[in-house]
């Protein structure tokens, strides 16, 4: 069959690089793409969110089936413009409708969700700037730190974690009244702060049934230590260290199962990923936020670790039949490493040429922000690639991967030197 993936980052560089390796793969499209992509499939120059273009594109083609990668098209309804027209109905698409991708879209909607169907969360409220006189006075009857989540999508970046209360009145007038994150911030979500350690939890679901990939845990913020700002990720372990069966059980019947019942139950159609982001708090897991995609650095470590071919999977989504598919895992640790732009997550530049490549051997080098350009791949984002190796352990894997990247470099490269450190 023809498949089409969409996006440009190191997610949609992994997904490709695992179809590729299936029998039942023909051709592969990739649109945008990127440099790594563009040695596996071919690129195609249309937006995400260009709905007419990728129709084109899936009419030249013949495109039978379509991995939407980020969550912008698929908030926007790309799913819902496939069923709606004759030409593109037949096809599969490998994401959910957009009225259940408000998870994603909209954190008050996910809130609300996890309310009704008694999922464990923070204790919450939602503000807009009408009523931002009692989103201060909520703000007071919390103990710091503080946590403010744009209610819309803003690029990983819409949340802040603020010690000080002054601070955080301030920063929700910023974000409400000043739009520091335009219209993503037009409502605000403050929610109780948990103290633990977080993971990440990946669900396969057809609608009906559901499978489990292994978890994950990635580091959000550029600085070591976990300091600093906060980036879309700068490295990822699987398996989580911590996560004991037990564990997994409670994320799997507390959290899992009333997840898929719940879309169910409220008619939320979904054939795709849920990602679920968790924090342990003691020994029970909650939920901090739903994704209804995969995660970026995070799939770079989940899906190498699919023993399956992931197109029988995609098909078995497609046709309701997910239930018949048992998932094989390797057992082996995988972990990622991003390099990034000089200056990243703020102002960085572009264009510089990549050194080294064809030097890494015992690593997987998945690209994101990188094109090729004149015959040289050069630095076209500010996550510019990811760096994953197996290991037995994931201490091993770590290990392999800055082996890998003493070999690559690039012109004010960086890269968090302590990836596992608080495993």
């Amino acid at each position: 069959m023809n498949i089409l993936v969409l996006g440009s980052g190191g997610r949609e560089h992994t997904f490709a690089w695992k179809i590729a390796q299936s029998e039942k793969c023909d051709s592969l499209f990739v649109a945008p793409g990127n440099s790594g992509t563009a040695e596996i499939a071919t690129n195609l120059n249309i937006s995400v969110t260009d709905f007419e273009g990728i129709k084109n594109a899936v009419i030249t083609h013949h495109i039978d089936l379509v991995v939407v990668g980020p969550e912008d098209p698929l908030v926007q309804g790309i799913h819902d413009y496939f069923l709606a027209d004759e030409d593109l109905k037949s096809i599969s698409v490998i994401g959910p409708q957009k009225a259940a991708a408000e998870l994603e879209g909209s954190k008050e909607f996910a809130k609300e969700f996890m309310k009704r169907h008694e999922i464990p969360t923070a204790a919450y409220s939602s503000f807009t700037k009408d009523n931002i006189e009692e989103g201060y006075q909520f703000l007071e009857t919390l103990q710091p730190p503080y946590v403010l989540k744009a209610d819309g999508l803003a690029a990983g970046k819409g949340v802040l974690i603020i010690q000080d209360l002054d601070e955080a009145k301030s920063e929700l007038k910023n974000m409400l009244v000043d739009a520091k994150f335009g219209n993503a911030s037009a409502k605000v979500v403050i929610e109780e702060f948990l103290d633990g350690i977080e993971l990440s939890c990946f669900v396969l679901t057809d609608g009906k049934d559901y499978k489990i990939l292994p978890t994950a845990k990635d580091y959000k913020r550029i600085g070591e230590g976990d300091t600093g700002l906060n980036t879309g990720g700068m490295g990822a372990v699987s398996p989580v260290p911590f996560a004991s069966e037990e564990f997994l059980n409670k994320i799997e019947h507390r959290i899992v199962k009333p997840t898929v019942e719940g879309l169910k139950k409220d008619n939320l159609p979904y054939v795709g990923f849920i990602f679920i982001g968790l924090i342990k708090v003691g020994d029970d897991p909650k939920v901090i936020e739903y994704n209804v995609r995969m995660g970026d650095p995070e799939t770079e470590v989940v899906l190498p670790r699919l023993k399956n071919d992931l197109v029988d999977i995609f098909e078995a989504m497609s046709k309701g039949t997910l239930s018949e598919i048992e998932i094989e895992i390797d057992n082996r640790a995988a972990t990622t490493i991003m390099l990034v732009s000089g200056g990243y997550p703020e102002a960085y530049e572009k264009g510089k040429e990549i050194f080294g490549l064809d030097e890494v051997k015992d690593s997987i080098v998945f690209h994101a922000g990188a094109q090729s350009r004149d015959g040289k791949v050069v630095t076209s984002g500010g996550r510019v690639m990811a760096i994953t190796s197996y290991g037995s352990n994931y201490e091993e894997a770590i290990k392999k991967s800055y082996q890998s990247i003493n070999l690559l470099c690039f012109d004010k490269m960086y890269y968090r030197k302590d990836i596992g450190f608080d495993l």
